[in-house]
């Protein structure tokens, strides 16, 4: 392995704030413009609805498919068990907006893939949760009037009602909804030293191969990889020597969780983002931080928060290890 020296400066932004917010929203717009998340619900006690038709609705819709996981088969192996009798964490993402959206801010790479929860609840409804507009602005600080990202949010709300045929959007009061202006994230801003023999390439895959190798022995799992930079030159941007993506999830996390709040796979499994810039020397790594669930779903039970918070140090313990 070449070995390399990061110095890692750490920013952790995580202010919540009080949403003064008491009424159920009134139309979709309105819950567009005071929730982070949106949950599309649809009778489907003929099981007509399926992972399997979600997934071809979306890829008609343009999406590329990065995962589409039936966790109820690692939650029964794990956990001896199941709370739903259809849980599912689901990935996309559209390359050309995806791309568009990254060129002009990176930080996009937070929500590339985008994530979903997928679940049956026990009175024969399927659900899926996803983040509204007002979420991808204030995740990324993309503007909510840009037109990219709009048009990434109708072409989710157009799968979304393909996949729910007769479907609607649950009307949501979540309180502690984060204020807008907050980026809830972990990054890390590095550089390489790479040695004489090396080039950036060589060190971007040592780093990886030390972070997938310290991440999954303490339950990490990695269910996608995007290789970004490649959908980035394919469509004629040479501006990074790289920009990975991971999906990461962790089982003792979604578990406890998902059974009070199945919508929190609007956040998991959470992206971490790795990229830099060709005219920079910096390396800038990312994922969104665990007070996004926290806030914008209202979490406050202990079994949820303490693996939530457990998790989140553990991951900066171990990038923070690597870099050292």
């Amino acid at each position: 392995m070449r070995y390399f020296y990061l110095p890692v400066l750490l920013l952790f932004v995580a202010g919540i704030s009080g949403c003064s917010q008491k009424s159920i929203p009134a139309s979709k717009s309105a819950s567009q413009n005071v929730q982070d998340i949106r949950i599309m619900t649809a009778p489907n006690n003929d099981g007509k609805i399926t992972g399997t038709t979600i997934e071809q609705a979306f890829e008609a819709a343009g999406f590329a498919i990065d995962g589409n996981n039936d966790m109820n088969k690692p939650f029964s192996a794990r956990f001896g068990g199941t709370h739903y009798p259809v849980y599912r964490l689901a990935t996309v993402h559209q390359p050309d907006l995806s791309t568009k959206l990254i060129e002009t801010n990176p930080l996009f790479g937070l929500l590339t893939p985008l994530s979903m929860s997928i679940w049956q609840d026990h009175e024969g409804n399927m659900n899926i949760s996803s983040l509204t507009l007002r979420g991808m602005s204030r995740m990324t600080q993309i503007p909510m009037d840009n037109p990219d990202l709009v048009a990434l949010a109708d072409l989710m709300e157009k799968a979304l009602r393909t996949a729910l045929p007769g479907g609607h959007f649950k009307p949501l009061a979540y309180q502690k909804v984060a204020d807008p202006t907050k980026r809830l994230s972990v990054d890390f801003t590095a550089q390489f030293s790479i040695e004489e023999d090396a080039t950036i390439e060589d060190a971007k895959d040592d780093f990886e191969a030390e972070f997938e190798g310290e991440m999954e022995p303490v339950g990490f799992l990695f269910p996608g990889f995007i290789d970004v930079n490649e959908e980035l030159q394919e469509r004629g941007n040479q501006s990074f020597d790289f920009y990975d993506t991971y999906s990461v999830c962790k089982l003792d996390v979604i578990f406890p969780i998902h059974k009070v709040h199945p919508e929190v796979g609007a956040f998991a499994p959470c992206t971490f983002f790795f990229y830099k810039k060709t005219d920079e020397d910096a390396v800038h790594m990312g994922f969104p931080s665990v007070q996004n669930w926290i806030a914008s779903t209202d979490i406050a039970d202990k079994e949820s928060l303490e693996p939530l918070i457990h998790a989140e140090n553990l991951f900066i313990d171990i990038v923070n290890g690597i870099t050292e």
